[in-house]
């Protein structure tokens, strides 16, 4: 099963941005919802956004809420996860993944986990 390919990630400082992006080469999952998790050093893996199929429904973890938007170009087959003021605590391997449903996303993802990207915090 060809996996998701993330990118984007980076180094970057406190208070700066960076947009993730997710490809789904093999358009396999462009009818289902699509989430963005991350796992930070001696941590589980994390919900942190998803978005309905058709983009019209979106929800994030509280900590991240009005700093990232998550966003999905079906014609591309990719989606996206703009993160805007930083923090150190955001660091952590970014992941994409699918599930059948937004209510899925947090336990129940159908896709196989890439190698994810990282992205650093940090002055």
């Amino acid at each position: 099963q060809v996996p998701l390919v993330e990118s984007g990630g980076g180094l970057v400082q406190p208070g700066g941005s960076l947009r993730l992006s997710c490809a789904d080469s093999g358009s396999r999952f462009s009818f289902y919802a699509m989430g963005w998790y991350r796992q930070a050093p001696g941590k589980e893996r994390e919900l942190v956004a998803g978005i309905s199929h058709d983009g019209g429904t979106t929800n994030y973890q509280d900590s991240v809420k009005g700093r990232f938007t998550i966003s999905r170009d079906t014609a591309k087959n990719t989606v996206y996860l703009q993160m805007n003021s930083l923090k150190p605590e955001d660091t952590a391997v970014y992941y994409c993944n699918a599930a059948l449903s937004i209510k899925f996303l947090g336990q129940a993802t159908i896709g196989s986990w890439g190698q994810g990207t990282q992205v650093t915090v940090s002055s």
